[in-house]
């Protein structure tokens, strides 16, 4: 019986373990491992607020103002103390993060979807669509983002739904650019042109040769930009046109908070912290996301 013939470096040509490779990666990355686990908490407290929430986070309390009026101390039946409606801040917190993660996520996935449609039609056509393309993006990247979207809900009105749109019709044009620079060299290459020149259609080009080039792009850009979400529409609320009252978020509850930050300092440190921890978890993510499918980056063992 013939013996097998050994092939030097026949190991090292064995197909690579992608979810083995990344928690490997992810262990040698403190940081990111700890913004991963910190998203898992967040998004089941997002998940679970009717449940954890040891409050309404509407109702206003009797028990939640004290004799003067004032808001209530952290300790007792309200952990996290109470704002100056006497409603209870931890509840709010719960509720304010399904409202930040609901907005962040809808209104980035919106975005990335135009955003890589049109990337890819102006990359992949070129000519005077590209220049068309190119020019509506200019144009709307031209304008001040935050100034935008409260033009924007001034005119719409102040709701979760108008929020969502308002910042994914901003947020696309970014992620846009980048695509059409990646179709632009893609389109190039020699697998697309013998494809083309085979008779392939133009969809199955794009979708089966040139889309999936794009997607450790448009993931890490995608992770990206919901930090950006969260933070316009923290910033919307803290300014009265995002989410409308009374309904729970961070960026209300900020508002809230500056004007006692002296008698009541929990209600700025509570959602002040929340909304410094979700956007840091969201870009550490991101960037061990770009390292990882990074096909440049040295190989992870």
């Amino acid at each position: 019986m013939t013996a097998p013939i050994e092939v030097p470096g026949l190991e090292a040509a064995a197909p690579r373990r992608p979810l083995r490779q990344a928690w490997r990666s992810l262990l040698r990355d403190i940081p990111a491992l700890i913004s991963i686990v910190a998203l898992i908490l967040l998004a089941l407290a997002a998940l679970l607020a009717p449940v954890l929430a040891p409050h309404d986070p509407l109702r206003t309390y009797a028990e939640g103002l004290t004799d003067q009026g004032a808001p209530v101390a952290p300790g007792g039946g309200f952990p996290l103390g109470t704002d100056p409606n006497g409603r209870d801040v931890l509840s709010r917190l719960l509720y304010g993060a399904r409202v930040s993660l609901t907005i962040g996520v809808f209104a980035n996935g919106l975005a990335t979807l135009v955003g890589v449609a049109v990337g890819i039609t102006a990359g992949y056509f070129g000519g005077r669509v590209d220049t068309v393309v190119s020019r509506i993006t200019d144009v709307v990247m031209s304008f001040p983002i935050l100034l935008f979207c409260v033009a924007l809900i001034t005119v719409t009105g102040p709701s979760q739904r108008n929020v969502v749109l308002v910042i994914a019709l901003i947020y696309w044009t970014y992620l846009a650019r980048i695509i059409r620079g990646m179709v632009l060299s893609l389109r190039e290459r020699e697998f697309v042109t013998a494809t083309r020149t085979l008779g392939v259609s133009t969809v199955r080009i794009l979708f089966r040769h040139i889309l999936p080039h794009l997607v450790p792009a448009i993931i890490v850009y995608a992770t990206l930009g919901v930090a950006s979400s969260i933070l316009i529409e923290s910033s919307l609320s803290f300014l009265g046109v995002g989410v409308p009252v009374p309904e729970a978020s961070w960026g209300q509850m900020i508002d809230d908070g500056r004007k006692y930050y002296e008698a009541a300092p929990w209600l700025l440190f509570a959602p002040g912290v929340c909304l410094i921890v979700t956007v840091l978890a969201f870009n550490l993510a991101g960037d061990w996301l770009r390292d990882l499918l990074d096909p440049t980056a040295p190989e992870r063992r």
